[in-house]
């Protein structure tokens, strides 16, 4: 069978549903489209006169594609091999994404429930808006799936920004290079530089064997442009959509083909002793879901720093769930 008609035949009665009509939101639903891995795309928002324009609009994009592209609420949810959820306040410039907690975490807890009471049994929840681990952590208790069910894109966007930097710096294709990034989705998030390489080499050898020098001034650099990525854009423009959406839609990619793809997303666990935290690891992605099987061998600095990174997520999870 050629990769066409497997595609077709993966996404054939292939559901999605997007809370949330905002940028991130119609981005990922665009893009969805073009990839033609969903028979179906429902787009849920509170504010029905802007879903409704986006449908028609996206509608005509459909006329190219055999999707189905229209608004809904969240009975649509039933028979969906997944929710996506980008609702939530903007990150403004100069915001941090701790500081959208509280807000987003108070929308959470009204829509999770009825997303969860009208998903299907194997209905996987995305969680895109920010900050995505604490809201990954929320998703999970709100919703009462198993946290394999609740998958938060978490550093998979990062990972990509890395590897763009050190592929720039070294020359080559990003896709070349097999580095990324743990931990939160935010300022403490960390490169695994121990385990970062190039054609099988890690950095410094890759470094001596192309006759240049390994400079960790400009790998820290790459990593600060990482991690500074998203105030950098939404001082220029506003908002950050592009990246975020393909990374969305890399995710529902293994999810719908059930391809056990290995991403960096966010999903709850244990984490350097740290417990009931949710942050980001290599993570195996299929129908059924994510799941980290196997640990990740950082050395003693990184082991530590991700610590930190899971106590400072654990910190803004205390901060806003509701007291037992």
């Amino acid at each position: 069978m050629s990769q066409t008609l497997k595609l077709e035949a993966a996404a054939g009665s292939t559901k999605m549903v997007i809370v949330g009509a905002g940028s991130v939101g119609t981005t990922t639903a665009y893009a969805l489209l073009l990839s033609g891995l969903a028979a179906d795309i429902v787009l849920i928002d509170i504010n029905q006169a802007r879903v409704e324009g986006e449908v028609a609009d996206l509608g005509h994009a459909a006329h190219f594609t055999h999707t189905r592209v229209r608004s809904g609420t969240y009975a649509d949810c039933a028979g969906a091999t997944a929710v996506i959820i980008t609702a939530g306040a903007n990150q403004k410039p100069g915001q941090t994404r701790p500081q959208l907690v509280a807000a987003n975490h108070a929308l959470f807890a009204s829509i999770i429930p009825p997303i969860a009471a009208a998903s299907s049994p194997d209905t996987i929840l995305v969680v895109a808006t920010n900050p995505a681990d604490v809201l990954t952590h929320a998703a999970v208790r709100l919703s009462g799936f198993p946290p394999y069910r609740v998958i938060g894109t978490g550093t998979a966007l990062d990972t990509t920004r890395l590897r763009r930097e050190l592929g720039a710096h070294f020359g080559i294709s990003p896709r070349s290079v097999h580095a990324f990034v743990v931990g939160e989705h935010g300022d403490s998030q960390l490169p695994a530089w121990s385990l970062a390489n190039i054609c099988g080499m890690r950095l410094p050898e890759y470094c001596r064997q192309a006759g240049r020098a390994h400079d960790e001034a400009e790998m820290e650099a790459c990593a600060k442009r990482t991690r500074d990525a998203a105030y950098t854009i939404i001082e220029r423009k506003g908002k950050t959509n592009y990246g975020i959406a393909s990374v969305i839609v890399a995710i529902l990619e293994p999810i719908v083909k059930n391809a056990d793809a290995i991403m960096t997303v966010s999903q709850v666990g244990t984490y350097a002793g740290v417990e009931d935290v949710a942050l980001s690891m290599p993570c195996k992605i299929n129908r059924r879901g994510a799941f980290q099987e196997v640990p990740l061998p950082l050395d003693e600095r990184e082991t530590e720093l991700l610590r930190r990174s899971a106590e400072s997520i654990r910190a803004m999870i205390m901060s806003v769930a509701a007291p037992e």
